[in-house]
């Protein structure tokens, strides 16, 4: 039976999730905290499958514990229990970056939290969750400024062979649990002179993907965006799908071009990365460079496998031991579609080789 920590400080917000968590013979609540400090003096001394950390709370709150856990070198598994109004969007992916695995929607109303959907989404998180790897830390200065040597040298390599590649082309990007911090790894070592655009199916809720596209493109050269219905796609551009909504990438014009559906979810998700990759298979790109990260269940290897029947394509996919949930990549991999398996720090290196540069 997995260990849960409750951190909470609403005395009804604890006493609802802890029931839900504890009607699943899977989970059984072991401790509970009122703040942050009583989080980390927990942590110090006792071990969890996962912890359930609320935002705002007195004496420390979520993002303050978890700036300790990092200083402290303590691992935990951590879903944060978030708002879905836009400065609740930027805080869930503070808390992402400082290495919460995963998030979920807590309604205002603590009654409101015993509907059959918010009982069901947290369940299969905290189960996703207690099976990932601990949070892993970010790396050093030194380590980022070695990184951006190594990328800087890597383009210089690129350029010498990109003048032979005259391949239309379009790099398709799947991600999901771990998603948002692996991305932030990658993304930002991606070069404006890419030859190609790049498009990315991140699972997350409709809202977070535009808070997500705003970070990434603090962080990089490229441009990044949220993708807009209609949105002609550009080179060295990354689009990223709207969440709630099915991305798919139409050929018009001689122009890639952004059309978003609503059919139901497709893997449990929406946006689906099996739509993406499928819609581009009767599309004007003669090679279509498909890399997947992170991520829980098996979305993007059905419409890869329909990809490469039609289509010239190159799988890039991240191997287990980089991946905080080995999953997506794994289900890629064992039908037998990976052209290269890498760890997530060389996700970057081998979609610019493949793709070159202007």
């Amino acid at each position: 039976m997995k260990k849960i920590l409750i951190v909470d400080d609403s005395a009804l917000m604890r006493r609802v999730i802890c029931d839900i968590i504890n009607s699943d013979e899977r989970f059984s609540v072991v401790d509970r905290a009122t703040n942050g400090v009583e989080a980390l003096d927990l942590l110090i001394r006792k071990e969890y499958d996962a912890v359930i950390l609320d935002v705002n709370m007195p004496k420390m709150n979520g993002l303050e514990l978890l700036e300790e856990l990092r200083k402290r070198r303590i691992k935990a598994r951590v879903v944060m229990a978030s708002t879905d109004t836009r400065e609740g969007a930027k805080t869930t992916l503070d808390a992402l970056s400082l290495g919460a695995i995963d998030f979920v929607h807590k309604p205002d109303n603590p009654l409101d939290c015993k509907n059959g959907v918010f009982n069901t989404k947290l369940l299969n998180i905290l189960a996703t969750v207690c099976e990932s790897k601990a949070s892993a830390f970010e790396e050093s200065p030194a380590d980022k400024a070695k990184s951006e040597k190594a990328t800087k040298e890597l383009i210089e390599l690129a350029h010498k062979f990109s003048k032979s590649i005259k391949e239309k082309q379009i790099v398709a990007l799947a991600s999901s649990t771990g998603g948002p911090k692996a991305l932030q790894e990658v993304i930002p070592k991606i070069p404006a002179s890419l030859k190609c655009p790049v498009v990315i199916v991140q699972h997350m809720p409709a809202g977070f993907t535009q808070s997500l596209a705003e970070r990434l493109n603090d962080l990089s050269e490229c441009t990044v965006t949220e993708a807009k219905e209609g949105d002609i796609l550009k080179d060295g551009h990354v689009y990223i799908a709207k969440g709630g909504k099915h991305l798919n990438v139409d050929s018009v014009g001689g122009q890639y071009k952004i059309r978003y559906s609503d059919e139901p979810n497709r893997e449990g998700v929406k946006p689906s990365a099996n739509y993406m990759y499928e819609s581009l298979a009767n599309g004007m790109a003669e090679r279509i460079v498909c890399v997947v990260l992170t991520g829980m269940g098996a979305d993007g290897t059905a419409g890869i496998a329909n990809l490469k029947k039609s289509k010239k394509t190159f799988v890039i996919s991240q191997n287990e031991e980089s991946c905080t949930v080995y999953g997506m990549p794994k289900a890629v991999a064992k039908a037998g579609l990976s052209d290269s398996v890498v760890p997530l720090n060389r996700i970057a290196q081998e979609i610019i080789m493949n793709v070159g540069v202007n």
